[in-house]
């Protein structure tokens, strides 16, 4: 039991829930690995999480009230 119960904190440490990485970092680190994977013509553009958007959603921010949405252009 106390095992489970170690494992689990541990677990909820290594999670940062309360965590929102701020979107233009995020765009950033994306728009770089999809550049070395030899992207070249794309946007990434930030909206609320419920908006409708076309394209891809390819990640989440602050605290997951934003989205990054991928496009081919």
């Amino acid at each position: 039991m106390k095992t489970l119960l170690l494992a689990s904190a541990l677990l909820l440490a290594s999670t940062p829930i309360w965590a929102a990485k701020n979107c233009e970092e995020l765009k950033s680190e994306i728009d770089a690995k999809m550049k070395a994977k030899g992207v070249a013509s794309f946007t990434l553009d930030i909206v609320a999480s419920d908006a409708a958007a076309d394209g891809q959603t390819v990640g989440t921010c602050e605290g997951g009230t934003k989205k990054i949405v991928y496009k081919r252009t």
